[in-house]
């Protein structure tokens, strides 16, 4: 079984939706839609997808104290 990845980094587009994540030990971010699959696959540890009717599934971290690590927040410190 591979090891699951962890997101450490984002970016966002003008209109302030996650287009890209970066996962610890990459050089490169990956498109959002593959980060979509791999969540849906338990291949990531820290995100999981969010579906609401009538809208496009997201990615959301996963509940914690802190709020330096979601998307957003990773998004908005280049």
């Amino acid at each position: 079984m591979s090891e699951k990845k962890k997101i450490i980094d984002s970016r966002a587009d003008s209109d302030g939706n996650i287009i890209q994540v970066k996962f610890e030990g990459n050089i490169n971010f990956t498109d959002i839609e593959r980060a979509i699959e791999m969540a849906d696959n338990d291949k990531i540890s820290n995100a999981h997808v969010v579906r609401r009717k009538g809208k496009k599934p997201f990615l959301r971290t996963n509940p914690n104290s802190s709020i330096k690590d979601n998307l957003d927040n990773m998004a908005g410190d280049d």
